[in-house]
């Protein structure tokens, strides 16, 4: 089969600081970002500086996983460079699921990831895999390409996704994603064209 270029131009952002990021813990489940763990004053700065310092316009199209820590990521972006669309909320960008790390301290991040390069069709401790947290990064935009062409739209989400996204734009194996330049918070990176691998 063959690939096929998007026909968008897509930009990821990963949401500012957040009080999570502050407090070293993994939170992924809906139950706890929902509503808690937004953004920190430094964080809602860095977010403000990025929007000003990006090249997009307020014809751009805001797409944000439902989380506290995105979405006011996405509000402040929105806000800066005057976006002319309301924020599509579209929870597939949610934080990987970390299932049994909830709550925990974010050095177990550094297990997970070693996980994901031996086993990245894998569930461990009920972490959603490598493939599946990927799919449904893919699964965003391509429902996106069948609503628009030719637009810049941004994701705003979680490191994890985000990285996976980034991976499969430089035709790396997902399951190496934290082998790129990792996303800082607030860090907007340009996928221009990417391209879809039918699986």
């Amino acid at each position: 089969m063959n690939s096929t270029k998007t026909k968008n131009r897509y930009y990821l952002m990963r949401h500012g600081e957040s009080v999570a990021n502050v407090k070293g813990l993994i939170v992924s489940s809906p139950e706890n970002a929902l509503s808690g763990f937004g953004l920190t004053n430094h964080g809602s700065q860095q977010v403000t500086q990025a929007a000003l310092n990006t090249r997009l316009d307020r014809e751009t199209i805001i797409v944000s996983s439902d989380y506290r820590r995105a979405l006011e990521t996405a509000e402040i972006v929105k806000s800066v460079i005057d976006a002319i669309s309301p924020i599509s909320i579209d929870n597939r960008l949610r934080e990987r699921d970390f299932g049994a790390y909830e709550l925990q301290d974010h050095g177990h991040y550094q297990e997970i990831w070693q996980h994901d390069v031996n086993h990245p069709g894998e569930s461990k401790s009920s972490v959603e895999s490598v493939i599946d947290t990927l799919t449904r990064g893919l699964d965003v935009i391509a429902s996106l390409d069948q609503e628009y062409q030719d637009k810049s739209i941004l994701l705003v989400g979680h490191g994890d996704v985000l990285q996976m996204l980034m991976a499969h734009h430089h035709n790396i194996n997902p399951r190496f994603h934290r082998s790129l330049s990792c996303m800082g918070n607030a860090d907007i990176r340009s996928l221009t064209k990417l391209t879809l691998i039918p699986r």
